[in-house]
Parts: C-alpha cells; sequence; structure tokens
C-alpha cells in the first residue's frame, strides 16, 4: 500500500462516520415526501407542510380509527361504540319506523318517514340497505332500550349483576334472563302483523350475516345485563342457546294469537327449562334456518320467481 493513500483512506472513514451519525440523529423523513431543510423542531417538507402538524394529524387520525373500532361483545376495556346511526338516517327512519303497522317494513313506510322528517320521497335512496335498514332499525333500539329496562327492573347502573356483593347465583342470572328475553319479544308487540314479512326480508342471502349479528349482540347484551360474567367455555354456549331460544320464540310469537302472547311465555318457559338437554341448542337452530328459508322462498315467489 502506498503511503499516500492512507490519509485519504483515514479523511474517508471519517466523513462516512460523520455522516453516519448525522443519519441516525435526524428524523427520519415521511415516506413518499422528501426533506429538504429543517430549522429547530419544526422541519419544512418537500410539499411545504410542517412536521408537527402532520403529526398531530396522524394522532388524530389514530384517534378517530379507534373510535371507529368496534367490540363485538361487552368490555370495560373498549371505547364506547359510536352511534348506529347518521343524524339524516335517524331521522328519517325514526320517522318511517312510525309507519310500519301500516305499510310494513318497506320502501313506501321509508318514503313516508322522509316526508314527515322534512325530506324529499328519494331521500331513503341514501340508504343502501333499503328496506332491511328499517328492520335493523327496530333490531338495534330495541336492543339498545333493554338497559333501560334491565335498570328498571334489577336497579343499578350499568352491569347490574356487578352490584351485588358476591356476584349473582346461577338461579338469580336465569330468572333475570327469563325476564330480558320476555322484554325483549315484548319490544314486537306493535309490529307482530308485520314481523313474518320482516323474517322473510332477513332471510335473503344479502342480509342473513347481518341478521345474525343483530342476534348475536342481542343474546350477548342480555346476559350482561342479566349479570353474567362467565369466563370460560360456557361464555360461547350460553350465548349460541340463548342465541337459537329467541329466534324460536320470536317465531313462535308471530303465530300467537292468545291473551297476551300467554303461550308464547309459556314457550319460552320450556325452552329455558331445556336449554341443557343435548341437542336442544341445535334443534332450535334447524327450526330457525327451515322457517326463514321458506319464508325468503314464499316471497320470492310472489314477486313472480319460479322456485
Amino acid at each position: 500500500m502506498r503511503p499516500s493513500q492512507i490519509p485519504l483512506r483515514r479523511a474517508a472513514r471519517q466523513i462516512f462516520s460523520s455522516s453516519s451519525t448525522i443519519r441516525a440523529a435526524a428524523p427520519a423523513p415521511i415516506a413518499g415526501r422528501s426533506l429538504s431543510t429543517t430549522t429547530g423542531s419544526d422541519c419544512t417538507c418537500g410539499n411545504g407542510s410542517r412536521r408537527p402538524r402532520q403529526i398531530q394529524r396522524s394522532q388524530k387520525l389514530q384517534q378517530q380509527q379507534k373510535q371507529q373500532q368496534r367490540s363485538s361483545y361487552h368490555s370495560y376495556d373498549h371505547p364506547s361504540s359510536p352511534a348506529s346511526f347518521t343524524p339524516v338516517e335517524e331521522s328519517i327512519l325514526s320517522a318511517a319506523y312510525l309507519h310500519v303497522p301500516a305499510h310494513g317494513f318497506t320502501s313506501s313506510a321509508l318514503a313516508a318517514g322522509a316526508r314527515d322528517a322534512g325530506y324529499l320521497d328519494i331521500s331513503p335512496t341514501i340508504l343502501p340497505e333499503g328496506a332491511f335498514t328499517l328492520i335493523r332499525y327496530h333490531l338495534v333500539k330495541q336492543r339498545e332500550g333493554l338497559a333501560a329496562r334491565a335498570r328498571e327492573l334489577f336497579g343499578g347502573e350499568g352491569h347490574v349483576g356487578a352490584y351485588k356483593p358476591g356476584g349473582l347465583s346461577e338461579r338469580e342470572i336465569k330468572g333475570r334472563v327469563e325476564a330480558l328475553v320476555w322484554e325483549r319479544l315484548m319490544g314486537n308487540r306493535e309490529v307482530i302483523g308485520r314481523w313474518q314479512e320482516a323474517l322473510a326480508i332477513m332471510a335473503q342471502p344479502s342480509y342473513v350475516p347481518p341478521s345474525l349479528k343483530e342476534l348475536a349482540l342481542l343474546s350477548d347484551e342480555i346476559l350482561f345485563l342479566a349479570g353474567d360474567s362467565s369466563v370460560d367455555p360456557s361464555w360461547y354456549t350460553k350465548r349460541a342457546s340463548l342465541s337459537t331460544i329467541y329466534a324460536a320464540a320470536e317465531l313462535f310469537m308471530t303465530n300467537d294469537h292468545s291473551p297476551e302472547f300467554m303461550d308464547t311465555r309459556a314457550f319460552l318457559n320450556r325452552r329455558l327449562r331445556e336449554v341443557n338437554e343435548v341437542g336442544g341448542v341445535f334443534r332450535n337452530l334447524r327450526e330457525w334456518v327451515g322457517f326463514t328459508a321458506t319464508a325468503g322462498v314464499n316471497v320470492l315467489r310472489s314477486k313472480g320467481v319460479r322456485i
């Protein structure tokens, strides 16, 4: 090696070491943008924006994403879910719901509700799911109203079962579940004459997933309000059993003409007692699937579809 090359290599290593230190100390540039100049803590990016503003926007977006996260189960560690409907949807659907006894869960009820709310008849077109949105409005509002009914029935606030020292016994929880299921069934009283039509719409392939999701949310709501605090596999089995029992009782209720739906109440009590029988859950599920499928076929036939 020539003596003259040694100082040059030493200088090169010093320059490389200095540039590496500078890169390590400098803030990383934003993806897709070039960093041109920096002045203190406020760096100017290639598009002229200031880095602190970009950080604030990023933090705000993260907060919005957290707020939009929906938990499919109750948890004190999760943020509250946002409103189920926008203000415009709420105004149209709440007005349309009053027309359900006369027009059913149909586009006619939506159009009448839009007029009552001060919108044009074409306004319901903002609801991509059409008449099913009105059905979902009924399901959501009835489910959300159970918390207030639980406070009236059992006292306390929020997770009502958590306020009793030592928790609730299994028998007390079952009694509360029965009471809440019955309260929810009575929420269909005003629209029971139209509920078979609603079930037929819910049985359409595109609406089965959201319908089952609402059924699962209802079961979770009832067990939560009843004071159930299971953390073992029974958490799942209880919700599955309650979902099928409620669905069966709801179907039974559509054909019940007894005073104050006494036959439905007796049917519900029998099914709750049978919940531990082997195959009871699957029997109820088959009944629900069979009924909804038959109702869906009948609706399609009424529209001229050859099936």
